[in-house]
């Protein structure tokens, strides 16, 4: 199942810190009480063409999850479980943003949706275009199947990379892929952090603990 992970997210990360990392993992989501699920939340206003979103403009109305998703007991469990996740994920980390994306057919065609996460407001959907994953990580996993550590952003703009900036705190990004039981991409995770070289071997092991968990709470 790690080794699967690994090469097809094709990162280098040893199989055994991952191991390890999913073990202390599994005993935390069994021992703790699930926390309140957050149905709605702000969202930044979106720049020209909706390309980007505007840091530090919110929108007037909330995002709502219900308009997506049947809040009934089955999704609000799911739901609850991805908070969890999330919510030890930062414990462990201290990372700065963190976010769980799934896969969703909307009326405007295959889109990310955000379902959980932690830290500042950031944009609910992304679509699923190649046009759009020109500038964003996020869709670039999502299409590709395969992960990304960005270490230094501004030394990755420098040498030409495109990306997508939200918050432009950011120093470090991780966004790695979530695979079904047949291996098919159905969403991804996405750390940020405000320093560069955030995400060591030992921060990758855990996200990537962590991956390989959240598809079974996926809705």
């Amino acid at each position: 199942m790690i080794c699967s992970y690994l090469s097809l997210a094709q990162l280098d990360v040893p199989a055994q810190l991952v191991a390890a990392e999913l073990a202390k993992l599994e005993s935390y989501l069994s021992n703790q009480s699930l926390p309140a699920v957050r149905w709605q939340y702000q969202i930044p206003e979106l720049g020209e063409g909706g390309a980007c979103s505007l840091f530090g403009y919110l929108q007037d109305e909330p995002f709502k999850l219900t308009d997506f998703l049947p809040q009934d007991q089955h999704t609000t469990q799911k739901l609850a479980q991805l908070q969890l996740v999330v919510d030890y994920v930062v414990a462990q980390t201290k990372v700065d943003w963190y976010g769980i994306y799934q896969s969703t057919l909307t009326p405007e065609g295959g889109q990310l949706l955000k379902l959980a996460y932690f830290g500042a407001p950031s944009r609910a959907l992304f679509p699923l275009t190649d046009a759009f994953a020109a500038g964003s990580n996020n869709v670039q996993v999502a299409l590709s199947s395969k992960g990304r550590v960005i270490n230094n952003v501004e030394q990755y703009l420098a040498a030409g990379g495109e990306y997508y900036t939200c918050d432009p705190k950011v120093k470090s990004e991780a966004c790695l892929p979530l695979f079904d039981s047949a291996h098919r991409c159905v969403g991804i995770v996405d750390g940020e952090a405000f320093n560069n070289d955030f995400f060591n071997q030992q921060t990758l092991a855990l996200l990537i603990a962590c991956c390989i968990k959240i598809p079974h709470f996926l809705v």
